[in-house]
């Protein structure tokens, strides 16, 4: 029986999940693994807090250094979350010889390069399967499952704060501000949503699948990140009407001149898997040569679900210790060519317009579609008996992004467009 000695830094919610998980489950993963787990350290920042797992006194710390410098640890769990001081308690952490788990999206989008580097350097794992998908096991299906896939295709709903608000608005006809303020109540959202209504937090995720799926270190500045703000309950209704389902959609896709990265908004046929995803729950759908279409599917946040990526990885590097050899979770260094400009991509757009109901103003709009090679598929405009504003929806065929933002630039600008047009890209 190997006994495995943990550090773990923060003790919020995925940190008391870990604890409570690894109390539990410490006889049978005993039994199951021939591996012994045992929590050593918990730095917190105030020891007398209330928690909602029991410790022993003793085992707590409010100092870092002793987990970073406590020779008996063999892992450190960084669970605070942030760049900082999360970069250089993980990087200090490989620098004293010590394995590394983590839950960091965010410090592995921004600096997960830097920090693998050093890893492979010393020799050392880094596992971070609770970084995307909550208890999703894609990181390991990616890094191991797939490992001889050729990867051509990732769809990923990443961000469940998103997707339950686009639920709402889907099933109850709930109004965006509405939705959020629900999702605040029941503790899904944050006071600040930005990072997840804006995109960011699937933005992070996107950038790890990446490195995993097509080899290539893309920071979440590099990836083009649109959130759902200005989507409104009409264009889930006039989508619903077209056969669509609109969802935040992290994409990644193998071109000949690169990796397309991008999370946005999305319409997508409602037959698709994807479509049927509700609620808070995340999926990734992966496409390779070999294997064809996969589905993963579940719960992509909460103390548990984490904790059971977290405490994966742990078995997984303590198993690497315990037989002398460096688990298999590091990523190696990225050999794709560079991420894609988004001005170059092409896709079908669902756009709505809101104008002056008077005669002639289609023309004007069409005119200058037209001459941005932009063709038009389907125009669906309900009759209004109002003088208010009256939306105008459309659907255009494949067209070249860079031509759809020139054209909306010169018809936002139009006196008979009465408020900025959303548009919305549409993938079969």
């Amino acid at each position: 029986m190997k006994k495995i000695k943990i550090g773990l830094i923060g003790f919020g919610t995925v940190g008391a999940g870990v604890v409570k998980v690894l109390n539990e489950k410490r006889a049978s993963l005993k039994a199951s693994t021939g591996l012994d787990l045992e929590i050593v350290r918990i730095c917190v920042k105030h020891i007398s807090s209330k928690r909602p797992v029991e410790v022993a006194k003793d085992v707590l710390t409010s100092s870092i250094d002793e987990v970073l410098y406590d020779k008996q640890i063999d892992i450190v769990v960084e669970l605070i979350g942030g760049i900082q001081p999360a970069k250089e308690i993980i990087m200090e952490a490989l620098r004293q010889g010590k394995h590394v788990v983590t839950a960091n999206k965010a410090l592995l989008a921004e600096c997960g390069a830097e920090i693998f580097g050093l890893s492979q350097k010393l020799r050392l794992a880094v596992g971070f399967e609770a970084s995307v998908g909550g208890g999703i096991p894609i990181i390991r299906s990616l890094r191991e499952g797939f490992i001889a896939n050729k990867i051509d295709l990732i769809y990923g709903i990443l961000n469940g704060t998103s997707n339950f608000i686009l639920s709402e608005m889907s099933e109850h006809g709930t109004q965006f501000k509405d939705a959020l303020l629900y999702a605040q109540k029941l503790g899904y959202a944050e006071k600040d949503p930005s990072f997840d209504v804006g995109g960011i937090d699937s933005a992070h995720k996107l950038s790890i699948l990446a490195l995993l799926g097509f080899g290539v270190f893309a920071a979440q500045d590099s990836i083009y990140t649109e959130g759902i703000t200005d989507i409104e309950q009409s264009d889930i209704d006039y989508a619903s009407e077209n056969g669509y389902a609109i969802k935040l959609l992290a994409i990644a896709k193998r071109r000949k001149e690169g990796v397309e990265l991008r999370v946005h908004p999305t319409l997508i046929p409602k037959t698709h898997l994807l479509a049927n995803v509700g609620d808070v729950y995340n999926a990734i759908f992966v496409r390779g040569d070999l294997v064809g279409d996969n589905l993963f599917y579940g719960k992509g946040a909460g103390s548990l679900p984490t904790a059971s990526s977290v405490v994966s990885d742990l078995v997984s590097v303590a198993a690497g210790i315990a037989a002398g050899v460096i688990p298999c979770i590091t990523p190696v260094a990225g050999t794709a060519s560079a991420v894609c400009d988004m001005s170059d991509i092409r896709s079908r757009y669902y756009v709505r317009f809101t104008v002056v109901d008077k005669p002639g103003v289609l023309s004007k709009i069409s005119g200058i579609l037209g001459n941005h090679d932009i063709s038009i598929a389907t125009v669906t405009q309900k009759e209004i008996k109002s003088e208010k504003p009256v939306p105008i929806v459309m659907m255009s065929h494949e067209a070249r992004e860079s031509d759809m933002a020139a054209a909306l630039r010169i018809i936002d600008e139009l006196d008979v467009i009465k408020s900025k047009t959303v548009c919305v890209r549409v993938e079969e």
